[in-house]
Order: C-alpha cells, then structure tokens, then sequence
C-alpha cells in the first residue's frame, strides 16, 4: 500500500492559549499534535496517523478513504423547515432561477 498518511488532508493552526501550532488530520478528526512551528506539528500529526492507520490495519478495521481521493456526485440532500423552503422557493420565483440555482447561488 503506498503512503495513504501523505495522501490525507491536514490542517495547522497557531494555538495562542498554549503558544504551540496544533495540527489535525481532517480523515481522523479525534487526533492532533502539536508543535513549535508549522513543520514540526505537521510532522508530529502524520506520526500520529501513521501509528492510528497500523492500528487499524492490524484491528482489520476500515482506514478512512483520503478527502482527495473520493470521488463526490455533486448531489446533496438538504431537509430545512417548511417555513425556510417557501422562503426559498418564494425568493428563487422572483429571480427566475430554480431552488436549486438559487441555493447555489447563495453558498
């Protein structure tokens, strides 16, 4: 299996209360790591996916697919209250789009 721990989506943020940069994997959104610059937490998080993906591995357990590797239909279901919906169907009317463009058009 190649490097899935380089192929998963990190992100790195300054933590002003602790003076430390944190760092999260998005795949495995209960870890992070930290450390005294972006690099050094970066590579403290991939350390840490790397032993939870091991894990998993040895658990027979399903590794989580990376962010950039799925392959998404552009399809969402979206439920909001009856009230929200005429709103939106009301608001789509008067600009001649349907819900969906209008939606769209909004986000």
């Amino acid at each position: 299996m190649e490097k899935i721990v380089e192929k998963y989506t990190y992100r790195i943020e300054w933590s002003q209360e602790d003076q430390v940069y944190i760092a999260r994997c998005l795949e495995f959104p209960g870890l992070a790591a930290h450390g005294d610059t972006n690099e050094a937490a970066l590579r403290e998080i991939k350390i840490v996916v790397n032993e939870s993906v091991k894990w998993l591995e040895e658990d027979k357990k399903g590794i989580p697919e990376p962010i950039g590797m799925k392959k998404f239909k552009g399809n969402l279901t979206l439920r909001v209250p009856p009230e929200l919906h005429r709103e939106l169907a009301m608001k789509s009317a008067e600009e001649g789009v349907s819900i969906n463009q209008y939606i769209l058009s909004r986000i």
